[in-house]
């Protein structure tokens, strides 16, 4: 099954899926371009996200949907097992939301520009600044129940085991006074690891976890939130995935 799965990807899935890719980005582009980035920026890409699973025979769980607000704004922290965590996030939270990305994915072809006419998040570390600049743009998109979600690992896993968080998306929970949605992805690493080269088909697992109030304003809250989003996310892991892994790269 696992040759002809490979050759399904190779002479099919794949072909497809560049092709699909593509013309989400223009999509996505034009339509934004109409001034309906909230419109634009969102469903192509959760189509996009979908479609790629199905593609690939990829079958998916989602878990506590029904603890959101339909109205209400979040910070969504997920674990990042794997490139796959992009689509089963896109395809199937079921929240129109803005990511918090790197800025260096801007210099993809098709997919930054369409990331950027959406209003997805670029994140310059380079200056004060440029990191006020940042604040004030997720500030300014997180309305009318649109959420953010940011990987506070900063990076893939390389073991499948949870890296360290970092306090950026907790910071600015805090300073809007959002809750905190603490959300585990399993299965991405199997389905891709990072050093991986080929796909393999297996379920992907998406546990959304009770949202964590602000408990305050200031550093305390923010500490008390990353430890208590790390502490659920990690609840939802399989055994051989607990137990904290520092990331190489983590620190970049």
């Amino acid at each position: 099954m696992k040759i002809l799965y490979s050759i399904y990807q190779v002479c099919f899935a794949l072909p497809l899926l560049l092709i699909l890719t593509i013309l989400t980005a223009l999509v996505t582009i034009i339509g934004s371009l109409t001034g309906g980035a909230h419109i634009w920026g969102y469903y192509p890409g959760k189509i996009w996200s979908q479609l790629i699973c199905y593609i690939l025979l990829i079958p998916v769980e989602v878990h506590g949907r029904e603890k959101l607000h339909k109205h209400t704004s979040y910070v969504f922290v997920p674990n990042h097992q794997g490139s796959f965590d992009i689509f089963l996030i896109y395809g199937f939270l079921g929240r129109n939301f803005k990511w918090m990305m790197k800025k260096s994915l801007r210099k993809i072809p098709f997919v930054g520009k369409a990331c950027e006419s959406a209003g997805h998040i670029f994140v310059d570390r380079s200056s004060p600044k440029k990191v006020l600049a940042t604040m004030r743009q997720a500030e300014s998109s997180l309305k009318d129940g649109v959420s953010l979600v940011v990987f506070p690992e900063g990076a893939r896993t390389f073991t499948g085991h949870m890296g360290y968080f970092k306090r950026g998306a907790f910071q600015l929970a805090d300073e809007l006074q959002l809750e905190v949605v603490p959300v585990t992805i399993d299965g991405s690493f199997e389905i891709l690891p990072r050093t991986g080269k080929w796909i393999h088909r297996h379920r992907m697992i998406l546990t959304i976890h009770e949202p964590i109030p602000p408990k305050g304003k200031g550093a305390e809250n923010i500490k008390a939130s990353m430890n208590e989003a790390y502490a659920a996310v990690e609840s939802a892991l399989p055994h051989k995935y607990k137990g904290m892994v520092k990331n190489e790269d983590q620190d970049r």
